[in-house]
């Protein structure tokens, strides 16, 4: 029987304008109402993970920056693995040196060095992953990081690494030129301490190597008496691998790519066809 139920966000439970779907939010709501614990874990920060959980009137735990921070439904932060100033210190140094744009995110949130970077970021994301979505909808969704205080801009992340009330979850690197980001890849291949991941062909994730969705899982579960194989996790991509092999249920997305859906038990919808309701109403 499964008591746990943890899905990723991006190309999973959100459709291609960012958003989730009524069928979605219904079956989350069942599956709540039924006593089963619903987790979100993403790579997005909490802040941006409750923005969109928010529009659709949804109340969840979350596990965010890619496990680097767990959160209760009502907020409180119950774990915490941060990456050490210094090494953060080191790595956009790297990054910076390969020309490749990044962004950090923290306790107080994710933060940008060029808004307009950010946005234009996104917007390329979507289309090349949907190139039939209206471009105008995609940037005024894209827009809303900004708008809505969900990325910050700031002038030198220095003054993040230099300050004790930040904690420095994940650095968070762009770029369409696959040379560069392989360079960048390789660049950070020495540093032992992190963990590497990505959640789409276009970026790098770089966390404390003890800050995953699966590590993060497996605590949030045991707190509440439920174990591994009573936990289903849903995903579509790389930063997702470390709980779809830990969930006694792993449900790959159809818009998952081959080596991901190869991994998994169960193979669902699209996030354009509501993979994630699909999935939930097939265990309860």
């Amino acid at each position: 029987m499964i008591k746990c139920i943890a899905t990723d966000m991006d190309g999973t439970l959100l459709n291609s304008v960012q958003q989730i779907s009524a069928a979605n939010r219904e079956a989350i709501l069942k599956a709540q109402s039924q006593g089963i614990e619903v987790v979100v874990a993403t790579g997005r920060s909490y802040q941006e993970a409750t923005y969109v959980l928010g529009e659709a009137g949804l109340t969840c735990p979350v596990i965010c920056v890619n496990g680097a921070e767990v959160r209760s439904k009502e907020g409180e932060v119950l774990s915490a693995t941060s990456i050490g100033k210094d090494l953060a210190r080191e790595v956009a140094a790297r990054l910076t040196g390969k020309e490749v744009y990044f962004e950090v995110y923290t306790n107080e949130g994710a933060y940008t060095v060029d808004p307009d970077k950010a946005v234009s970021i996104l917007v390329d994301i979507v289309m090349s992953a949907n190139p039939e979505v209206n471009r105008d909808e995609i940037t005024e969704a894209a827009g809303a990081r900004i708008r809505d205080g969900l990325i910050h801009t700031i002038e030198d992340y220095e003054l993040l690494f230099a300050n004790e009330e930040y904690q420095i979850y994940k650095l968070l690197a762009f770029s369409f030129d696959k040379v560069k980001l392989e360079a960048a890849n390789q660049a950070l291949a020495g540093l032992t301490e992190l963990a590497i991941a990505s959640s789409g062909h276009e970026n790098i994730e770089i966390t404390h190597r003890d800050a995953q969705k699966g590590i993060a899982l497996e605590w949030f579960v045991s707190a509440k008496g439920i174990t591994l194989a009573e936990t289903m996790a849903i995903g579509d991509n790389y930063n997702d691998v470390s709980m779809l092999k830990k969930a006694g249920r792993s449900v790959a997305m159809g818009n998952a790519g081959y080596e991901i859906k190869s991994l998994c038990d169960v193979i669902t919808d699209t996030n354009e066809e509501n993979g994630v309701a699909k999935a939930i109403l097939e265990v309860i």
